[in-house]
């Protein structure tokens, strides 16, 4: 079911100080997930090779999806990035409206609002 709220143009404004907390908020995640990425690029370590052969194929599992959402969520931020040096951030790559600044603070990567964000969701 998806919720059809009201928006309150107040609460989509950003200020100079949201922007610049946000900017902070994205600067450090990126350098999270690129320190994630480095960490899980490099060699599987072990106590025994006995222990390491019995758990190497999990490890290489998890250590796969996690370098994959650390790129994904990596490349979110970026683009983030991207659309605040060109003045388009904070607004809905579908409906074209303001993302509200509550999901902003929360979700800086953000690209939808919260209704196209659902709809989005809701599609097979």
């Amino acid at each position: 079911m998806v919720n059809h709220q009201i928006i309150d143009e107040s609460t989509t404004h950003l200020s100079a100080e949201d922007l610049a907390a946000l900017r902070e908020n994205l600067h450090e995640q990126r350098l999270f997930r690129q320190e994630q990425l480095r960490l899980l690029a490099g060699p599987v370590t072990s106590r025994t090779e006995d222990r390491l052969r019995q758990r190497a194929a999990a490890q290489i599992e998890v250590r796969v999806k996690l370098a994959a959402f650390a790129r994904m969520v990596l490349a979110d931020v970026e683009a983030a990035l991207i659309r605040m040096n060109e003045g388009s951030y904070g607004t809905c790559h579908l409906c074209r409206r303001p993302v509200q600044r509550e999901r902003l603070m929360i979700v800086p990567q953000a690209r939808y609002c919260a209704r196209c964000q659902q709809v989005k969701e809701a599609r097979p």
